[in-house]
């Protein structure tokens, strides 16, 4: 597959770890900035209260990813927190790169790391917490996941912590303003 990168349009790729913010910072992203296109994974996980289908993920079954990933529809995807499975539909993100938009994927390490692979000329932004204890306030205050569930994301976040140096650039989410101001910077650099 030729990259679609290699054009005026530059991918980026942010990922972090649960319970950074990345959902929080795209979705600022989403309503302060509009000249930035947002892809919108696919997922087999179970919608949480206010999440929009379509909006915030596409929510799919197994059977529909099965067939997304058979298909080589997906740009990349992984089983994230031993649990559910995230997707990037490729279509979408090619389309915006060759309208020349500024193009943002949010996703996870897994799949930062297949697109590294497919799309070498893409730009790797990390999102990190401003300290792990800050991490694991966030993740428990957000009250989406029982006490298994956190443990589990704790467990990832841990690796996921660890690979920062695997990125181009870090953000560290101090604020979702200047996150996201700092994102929108590096995008356009």
């Amino acid at each position: 597959m030729s990259d679609p990168t290699s054009g005026t349009a530059r991918l980026t790729v942010l990922a972090g770890p649960t319970a950074v913010g990345k959902g929080t910072v795209t979705a600022y992203l989403r309503e302060h900035h509009p000249e930035v296109w947002i892809s919108v994974s696919v997922t087999t996980r179970k919608q949480r209260p206010g999440e929009v289908d379509g909006v915030h993920y596409h929510f799919v079954d197994d059977a529909e990813f099965d067939r997304l990933i058979a298909a080589q529809d997906l740009l990349e995807w992984a089983v994230v927190h031993r649990q559910a499975r995230y997707g990037t539909p490729r279509q979408p993100v090619v389309a915006a790169l060759a309208e020349g938009r500024l193009a943002l994927l949010e996703i996870d390490l897994q799949g930062a790391r297949q697109v590294r692979e497919t799309m070498p000329a893409a730009r790797f932004v990390f999102l990190a917490p401003p300290s792990w204890d800050e991490l694991v306030r966030r993740l428990v205050g957000r009250g989406t996941e029982d006490e298994a569930e956190r443990e589990r994301r704790l467990d990832s976040a841990k690796a996921e912590m660890a690979a920062e140096p695997e990125f181009d650039a870090t953000v560290v989410n101090h604020t979702i303003p200047a996150a996201v101001q700092e994102l929108v910077e590096l995008m356009r650099s």
